[in-house]
């Protein structure tokens, strides 16, 4: 044992307990590396699924402003005016507002304007007889409506 040399049955020892030394934390260190991969996972996921949101919504397009309603047909206009002080009957409203004159239509139409007088919508100025508004079974004049 001279010079620092060990004898050659002490040589194969040494490796052995070098290789355990350093085993020990390996295998310590390979584990805590697993689980922080794990909870690396864990972690990603949701910020994965974040960016698939923000993309998801980055790529809609952008809201448009509510778009104003067709103007009503100039078939109706006319119509909404032409009755809406004077009493009508049932047939003179069907035939304001284009509809064949029979008899299941006006029947339907007086059914519609007894619904609306019952609602308090029209008046019932005379037995069949129906103003558009109860202003104007006063005698007052309503409205126009906006658009006409």
């Amino acid at each position: 044992m001279t010079g620092g040399k060990l004898p050659l049955a002490a040589a194969p020892a040494r490796p052995e307990m070098r290789e355990r030394e350093t085993a020990a934390p390996a295998g310590t260190t390979r584990e805590r590396i697993t689980r922080l991969t794990a909870r690396l996972d864990e972690l990603g996921r949701p910020a994965e699924e974040v960016r698939i949101t923000r993309k998801t919504l980055l790529e809609l397009p952008d809201p448009q402003p509510p778009a104003t309603p067709p103007p009503k047909p100039p078939a109706i206009r006319p119509t909404r005016r032409s009755w809406r002080c004077a009493p009508l009957r049932a047939w003179q409203v069907c035939e304001a507002m284009d509809m064949e004159i029979a008899p299941k239509n006006i029947n339907n139409t007086r059914v519609k304007l007894k619904r609306l007088t019952e609602r308090g919508i029209l008046v019932e100025t005379e037995q069949g007889l129906s103003p558009a508004t109860p202003n104007c079974a006063a005698g007052a004049r309503s409205p126009a409506p906006a658009g006409s």
